[in-house]
Parts: structure tokens; sequence; C-alpha cells
């Protein structure tokens, strides 16, 4: 690979220059679209993990007007190898598909995988509507992706009727009404996990929901609480390593605008020669940072990027290096370099490729109607250079994109967050929270317990939905004991399904 790309064309952090008063609208993204290519997956799908099957489902479940009733074809992928089948009510698996292609997202959940032998379970992986294949007006993205009026089927309330529509229709092809379905699901994935046991506790007994966010709207979670974490999670490892970071905004800027700075940070940080600016640098820089330490994993990893065990560590130690003497643009390079060029395959970084292999992008619409998640927000100890969330700038930003008006209380109002604990202490159940600290999305988590069944899992040590990923042996006992007892939670929840029948 001759240069690596990072924009982030779903849910990137805006920057539009030609609209300054739209420049701080920023969409903090759950994952980056061009980091990884389809050919570095941690799993190959020559392994046979799943075959991938189509669904016909409904355009609109919530309406009887006549386009309502288009339908299109949804994929989903199954397993049926360890399943002990219908006949002795083996239960099925299903993961709620997140933001992208769903084959991304099995691939890098091996947790189903691992338990289903000891479940005798089916697993099942539905797409998300909008994503992947699974694109409603015939499978053509640029009639699905050309305005709101095709968009507005875009949302999470269809997806989870799809997913309901869909297991139903699976459960009665497979003679296998009784059998009890649990759900699984990462970050936003987890959040549809958990609002599908809430919503459908007929069609799930129970959901695993990983990283998910669900308290992360309106003024429930500070909009400062992402990026602390972040702050946090470097500051942990050296205090050296912190504040090389957090000073060096001000001198990247600073060279940017002197003449001849351009090309000093296009040799510093070995850019490309076909664009670069001083933003540019930066959030290529942030972006680093962020997913560093989202996937702050205790052992070698290759979801977004290939990396070390503790990349975090790592980037840290890289500018900790004495080697590199004072010179900052040499630290933040060796820094990155972990990041984006673990491997070495590098020749330089293209700041302008806006490839989008795992089909992310219509997170944009997603953030600019229903998801208004506030992260945007760093205090003067942050890593990052000091701003405050507006919500002004994202309307400004959703209406200068889709001619649309966000619904920031949308998600409160359809699934709930204030008071959480007193809501669902007597009414929800069946429902893991798991939650790593190392995660900048944990901060709007579920961290505590709120009945005996509806359960906060907490890793002091652990970062994005690390419980879903393949076991190694490797991985450190916290991790082991995080989901051994996640397996027992599901054991005691199938047995007393079993009980009822």
């Amino acid at each position: 690979m001759a240069a690596t790309s990072f924009i982030l064309p779903c849910f990137f952090l805006f920057s539009l220059s030609s609209f300054p008063t739209l420049s701080s609208a920023k969409i903090t993204p759950w994952f980056p679209s061009s980091i990884v290519r389809p050919d570095q997956l941690s799993v190959s799908t020559k392994t046979k993990l799943y075959e991938a099957k189509y669904f016909t489902q409904t355009l609109d479940h919530f309406n009887y007007q006549p386009q309502s009733y288009q339908t299109f074809q949804q994929r989903y992928l199954i397993n049926y190898t360890y399943w002990d089948g219908a006949d002795k009510v083996a239960p099925i698996f299903v993961y709620t598909g997140n933001e992208g292609d769903i084959e991304w997202f099995a691939q890098n959940t091996g947790f189903m995988f691992d338990t289903a032998p000891h479940f005798k379970a089916l697993l099942v992986f539905i797409e998300h509507r909008f994503y992947g294949k699974s694109i409603p007006f015939g499978g053509d993205k640029n009639v699905a992706y050309t305005n709101a009026s095709t968009l507005g089927y875009l949302s999470s309330t269809q997806a989870l009727a799809d997913y309901a529509t869909l297991i139903i229709d699976l459960k009665n092809n497979l003679s296998a009404t009784h059998s009890p379905v649990v759900v699984f699901g990462g970050s936003y994935g987890g959040m549809l996990a958990a609002w599908f046991r809430l919503k459908y506790p007929h069609v799930t007994i129970g959901a695993l929901a990983s990283s998910a966010p669900i308290l992360n709207f309106e003024n429930i979670t500070s909009p400062y609480s992402f990026t602390n974490i972040i702050t946090q999670d470097f500051r942990s490892e050296s205090e050296n390593c912190y504040k090389v970071i957090k000073g060096s905004w001000e001198q990247i800027q600073e060279t940017a605008e002197k003449n001849g700075g351009l090309e000093v940070l296009r040799k510093s940080f070995r850019i490309c020669k076909n664009y670069i600016n001083g933003p540019a640098i930066e959030s290529w820089l942030s972006t680093a940072y962020i997913y560093g330490a989202m996937t702050d994993y205790p052992t070698p990893s290759n979801f977004l990027s290939p990396l070390p065990a503790y990349p975090v560590k790592q980037m840290c130690n890289t500018i900790d290096d004495p080697g590199v003497g004072n010179d900052t643009f040499a630290k933040l390079y060796g820094a990155a370099n972990v990041y984006y060029n673990y491997t070495g395959t590098t020749k330089c970084f293209d700041l302008a490729d806006d490839s989008d292999p795992h089909g992310l992008a219509e997170w944009t619409w997603q953030a600019c109607t229903e998801m208004i998640l506030p992260t945007s927000g760093n205090n003067e100890e942050s890593i990052f250079p000091v701003s405050t969330w507006n919500y002004s700038n994202r309307a400004a930003f959703c209406n200068y994109a889709f001619d649309i008006e966000p619904r920031p209380n949308w998600i409160t109002t359809e699934f709930g967050g204030h008071d959480i604990k007193r809501v669902l202490k007597r009414f929800g159940s069946n429902i893991i929270f798991f939650n790593g600290l190392r995660d900048p999305w944990s901060g709007g988590g579920v961290l505590e317990s709120i009945s005996q069944s509806i359960v906060a899992i907490v890793a002091k040590d652990g970062a994005h939905h690390v419980d879903l990923r393949f076991a190694t042996s490797e991985d450190p006992e916290w991790l082991r004991d995080v989901r051994e007892r996640e397996v027992k939670i599901i054991t005691k929840w199938l047995s007393e399904y079993y009980h009822d029948l």
C-alpha cells in the first residue's frame, strides 16, 4: 500500500471552510470509514463464518400510505453450525446491525462465535437498512441517498422494526417459534440491542449491549465527557505525552500559517503531495488519538487499523522516546504512525482520500436527524483545543446538507434516558450493559446496575466493546472474567425461559 487515508466521510469532524459558521459542527464518529480496507479485515470470509441471505423487508413499518408498502432486500448472515435445532428449542443469537457493512461487524464479534457451541445457538447478524447491501429503492444508492424524501426511511425505529419482522419470519420458517432469542450489539448496535429488548420483549428474552451510550443525549451526559476520557487515557500513560499533544495544536497552526510552513508539515508527517492544510493535519492527528483510545485493546487488533496491544501506551512511548529529542512534530509523527502505519507499509498519508469501503456514509443523516450526541466539548484540561458543544452549528450544517432540522429530543422521547434507573427499575429486565472506562463513549453508558436483571459490567481497563471481540490466549484475566460473567447471566436468562415454557 503506497498511501493511507483517514478522511471520515460518514460522521467525520466537519470542517467547512466555505461556511465558517458551520466549521465547528462536529459529528464525532464511532468508526472511521477509510482506515481499514476490506482486505485488512481481522477474519477472512474464507473461514465460512456465515452464509449471506436476503429477506424481503417492508420500507415503512409505521404508515399505510401506498409508498409504505414498497420493499427492499435486507441482508442477514447466518451460521447453523452449532445450533441444536428447533425440536430442542435451541436458542437464537442475533446481532443488531450497526451503521455499516454487516460483514465487518460479524467478523469482529467473536464472542458470539466463541459462545455458540456452549449454548448450541443459531447465529444471525442482521444488516441495518441503508447500509452495506441492504439498500432500499431497488438497491440503488444513487436513489436511496438522494435527499430527505428517500433518506427519511432511515431511522433507529424503522431498523428495530426490521429486526423484529425478520426474526419472527425466520423463526416461523425454521419452525422455531419457541426458540428463545438473545440480541447482541456493540456501540450503536449495542444501543439498538438495549432498545430492542425494551421495545420488543416478546421477540427477545434479553440483550447484551456493549459500549452503548444510550445516555449520551440532551443534557444527561456532559458534552465534555468524551474528550475528558481520551485525555485521561493519554495522561494515565505519561504526563509528558499529555503535555506534548496538548501543546502541539498552536504550534501546528502557527507553522501552517507561515510561508513554507505547509511544506514543513508535509515533510514532518509524511503527507502525500496531493493535498494538505493545517486543519486537515489537526483532524488527521485527532483521529489517531480518538480511535487509539477507543480501540485501546489489551491484545493486537485489526478492527479499525492494524494495531499493537495497548496502542495508547505505544503512542506515548514514541512521544516520550528520548532519541527524538525536542522535535514535537517528530514525536507526533511517531504517535500517528502507531495508529496509521503499524505495519510499516505506508509511504505517505493521503489526507484527501474520501473512500468509504465499509459503507458508513449515511451516519451523517442519522446524526442530523435523531442521533444528536453532544461530544465535542473540550475544557481547559483537554488534550484537544478548548471548545464548546454548539447545537446551533449542528443544526445549521444539517439544514445546509439535507434541508432538515434535527430532533435532539426524539431519542429520549422514544426510548427514554432521563432518570433511567427509576424508570427501568420496575419496567425493564434482562439487559447487560458493558462499558470499558478507557472507551470515550463510556461516559454516556449505563455504569451502575439498575436492578437484579439490568446489570452494568464495568471494566476499568476496557475499551470499545472489547468484550465482544474474539477471545485469545493473551486476554488478561479481567477480560476473561467479564465474558464469563456475561455467559453466566445469559445462561440464567435461558434457564428461566425454559422453566416457564
